[in-house]
């Protein structure tokens, strides 16, 4: 997926954090990259300027970056993402000192900062952290979500307790947080004994999907182990590691702890439906009953998969041929999850320095957003938080969603 903000460590190496590309059903979660090597700053070096400058210049310059990183960050992907910020989070109001970092201050949202500036006083090393909407209640917060276009759901619970909760009774299209009901069916075959984590599948060239992931350019029958599939499609939200998984389980076991979603689909079916080849067997697909659908599929088998490309700044389709969920479902889901320690592998925009334990799972295309966490707080206590958004008539503004999203779990993680 294309990712929202960004982060510029002092290699020059650039990380776009809040993965969203069309189609591409990955997860939503940023991919912070360790700051270990961002050197303190001399005290005659001004970045509260620099980052000033970023956002009030008419144009960014050149020069205002050190040329290794440039070498590696395009200052026309530069210029993007700061006109994104800008454009999305609202009217640009200024930088402020956060403890030993900064904050880019807009009037939706602020922006955690981090910045290194070398002895010639350009860039060497920039972080965008989460966007973060403050709150005074989670009834603003509700308030918030509710004002976006289209259909939206929003649930916070503290243990079973509801504390926000916006249409979580309403099933939506919810992206790549269906991997959260394969890891479910999953995880009661392991413990009913049918299977083991040590389980070894070989890699089919049938069950091969487009980006997210890794597995699509691997060579087939490589060997993979149940465990390393499902960290894989959790973590990197890994397409193919899905469908292989979604094979090796069959539809039935998760269509039962799915029940808007029969028959369930692969990312693969979905993909081939969705492709502007294949229209009369989308269309067909719509129309159709669960009977004729999975006849449907069948047919599909033996369809090659679209170029990734077809997919690049695709408007929303099909927003019914999906995968559905409740809010109330995915907490559910998410909560009985949460222990296996693959969970932890990637903490979504949550900081886990504000938390005891983090799980996380999101997913968007064209036209989707979700984001799905549960969290153990410092003060002991448990919360799941789920958003999703749904818009077939427009893209979606996802640092607003996600601003608003973070602003949540950042006032959370106050509570004492």
């Amino acid at each position: 997926m294309r990712q929202y903000y960004i982060s510029f460590i002092s290699t020059s190496l650039l990380t776009t954090n809040f993965m969203f590309s069309p189609m591409a059903l990955a997860d939503v979660k940023p991919k912070v990259l360790p700051l270990t090597q961002i050197q303190t700053q001399s005290e005659s070096v001004s970045p509260k300027v620099a980052l000033e400058r970023l956002f009030t210049s008419k144009e960014i310059q050149n020069e205002w970056f050190a040329p290794d990183f440039l070498a590696q960050v395009p200052i026309a992907q530069v210029r993007q993402i700061i006109d994104e910020l800008k454009s999305q989070l609202g009217t640009y109001q200024g930088v402020q000192k956060n403890a030993q970092d900064y904050l880019v201050i807009f009037n939706q949202a602020s922006v955690p900062t981090k910045i290194v500036l070398n002895s010639k006083k350009q860039i060497s090393g920039l972080l965008f952290e989460s966007p973060q909407t403050q709150f005074i209640s989670l009834q603003e917060a509700t308030t918030k979500f509710k004002a976006l276009p289209g259909k939206v759901s929003f649930l916070v619970q503290e243990g079973k307790r509801i504390q926000a909760a916006l249409n979580t009774k309403t099933p939506l299209a919810v992206g790549s947080a269906f991997k959260l009901a394969v890891l479910k069916a999953l995880k009661s075959e392991i413990a009913s004994g049918k299977r083991t984590w040590k389980d070894v599948v070989q890699l089919q060239l049938s069950w091969k999907s487009l980006p997210s992931g890794i597995l699509q350019t691997w060579p087939d029958k490589s060997y993979l182990t149940v465990q390393t599939l499902a960290a894989l499609m959790i973590s990197l939200s890994d397409n193919t590691a899905t469908d292989t998984l979604i094979n090796l389980i069959g539809r039935q076991p998760i269509e039962l702890v799915s029940p808007h979603n029969r028959p369930f689909l692969t990312t693969r079916e979905l993909f081939i439906l969705k492709s502007s080849r294949n229209e009369k067997f989308l269309k067909r697909y719509r129309t159709s009953n669960e009977a004729q659908r999975r006849a449907i599929l069948k047919e599909l088998f033996k369809k090659p998969l679209p170029d990734v490309n077809e997919f690049e700044g695709a408007n929303p389709v099909a927003l019914d041929v999906e995968w559905f969920f409740t809010a109330e479902e995915l907490c559910g889901l998410i909560e009985q999850v949460a222990d296996l320690p693959l969970m932890t592998i990637n903490p979504g925009v949550a900081n886990p320095k504000d938390w005891q334990r983090v799980a996380f799972k999101g997913g968007s295309e064209p036209g989707v957003l979700n984001m799905t966490s549960w969290l153990q707080g410092k003060n002991g206590r448990s919360y799941c938080v789920v958003a999703t958004w749904n818009n077939s008539n427009a893209s979606l503004e996802e640092s607003k969603f996600l601003a608003l999203y973070n602003g949540v779990l950042a006032k959370l993680a106050t509570n004492k």
